[in-house]
């Protein structure tokens, strides 16, 4: 009589409640995965935002100084004299130019570039303001006169400079501007030229030029 009152109770779904726990366990485990994914998901995400934020500011935040350089230079006049009074009289069409290494535009304003021999001041030339792009270069010519005029008329160097048909002569310039990062944040830069010009005399031609 017991089993069949038993029976009747499981027929009409009294003893289902049995089987709850075994359904709120699987639920609450459901839970925790959906939580331990969310959980996952979140710290990836916060990853990779710290990465997005140190390579912004590590490598596209960070303002590089332009390089200022000589790449090339003739000559449409070129006139020595090796008498005892020697002398020279050159006009030189230099080409230069600035690299930019940052992720945004570098905006330099007018500057000079003077020439020198032996430390002494032989000639200079302006140029104009202008702009090297993101991650570009910009050339640029400068015509100038170079005249000896300020060196001793006996200086002994220069004579033997002359006979030898190699003349060495230094050029100097300093760039200022501003590179703009994000078209935002603007930073205050500047670079400098410092070559040595190694010119053959006899084929006039630039034969070395050295920038640091």
């Amino acid at each position: 009589m017991a089993a069949e009152e038993e029976q009747q109770l499981q027929t009409n779904g009294h003893a289902k409640p049995a089987e709850e726990p075994s359904n709120s366990t699987q639920s609450k485990e459901l839970r925790g995965k959906k939580r331990k994914k969310f959980l996952a998901y979140a710290a990836l995400f916060t990853l990779f935002q710290i990465a997005v934020i140190l390579f912004s500011s590590l490598y596209i935040m960070k303002v590089r100084t332009p390089k200022f350089r000589m790449h090339s230079a003739k000559f449409d006049h070129l006139v020595t004299k090796n008498a005892e009074n020697a002398s020279f009289n050159i006009t030189m069409n230099a080409e230069l130019g600035v690299k930019n290494a940052n992720f945004g535009p570098y905006n330099y304003r007018n500057s000079t570039i003077y020439f020198y021999y032996n430390s002494m001041s032989i000639g200079e030339a302006l140029f104009s303001q202008g702009k090297a792009g993101f991650k570009s270069s910009k050339t640029f010519n400068v015509i100038v006169n170079l005249l000896s005029k300020d060196v001793l008329p006996k200086d002994s160097k220069l004579r033997n400079d002359l006979n030898s048909g190699t003349l060495i002569l230094t050029s100097k310039s300093k760039l200022e501007g501003k590179v703009n990062l994000m078209f935002v944040i603007k930073k205050k830069k500047s670079t400098e030229m410092d070559c040595t010009i190694s010119i053959g005399l006899t084929g006039k031609v630039v034969r070395d030029i050295k920038c640091s």
